[in-house]
């Protein structure tokens, strides 16, 4: 499986890791894990240094519509993305450009630099929700 992660809970945070080719599907299958799992709140260092993204146009627009649908009614907490080839740069603009949500996000190099920024900003999360999410029956 080409992304791994781990959630602390009492960091509130997901730590991924990225190897080899990440298509849609494995995007799609991490981000329906971190909703089913209620941590898309929480900030997340994602290590794309040793990731080889392969999307489409069309796989962003699909990306795009299914984190429209998650930020309706779940918050999003910040992302750190540590990637330094031309790939990852591209891969991690590309994502953040249809993201529609506001919270903050940067690349770095190194994983030291982006654990030291997800602390300065930890409780930055955003909350585009315009209803409360209920539970069924609840």
């Amino acid at each position: 499986m080409p992304l791994k992660w781990e959630i602390f809970h009492d960091e509130k945070l997901v730590h991924i890791i990225a190897e080899g080719r990440v298509t849609l599907p494995e995007m799609e299958e991490h981000f329906d894990a971190l909703a089913v799992a209620d941590v898309l709140q929480y900030g997340k260092l994602f290590d794309a240094t040793k990731a080889d993204p392969i999307y489409t146009d069309e796989d962003v627009m699909t990306m795009g519509a299914r984190l429209s649908a998650y930020t309706a009614t779940l918050k999003s907490g910040p992302l750190a993305v540590v990637g330094f080839d031309e790939k990852a740069r591209n891969a991690f603009r590309r994502f953040v450009n249809i993201s529609p949500a506001k919270r903050p996000a940067r690349l770095f190099k190194t994983e030291a630099e982006a654990r030291a920024w997800l602390r300065t900003v930890a409780d930055q999360i955003d909350d585009q929700r315009t209803q409360p999410f209920h539970a069924p029956g609840g």
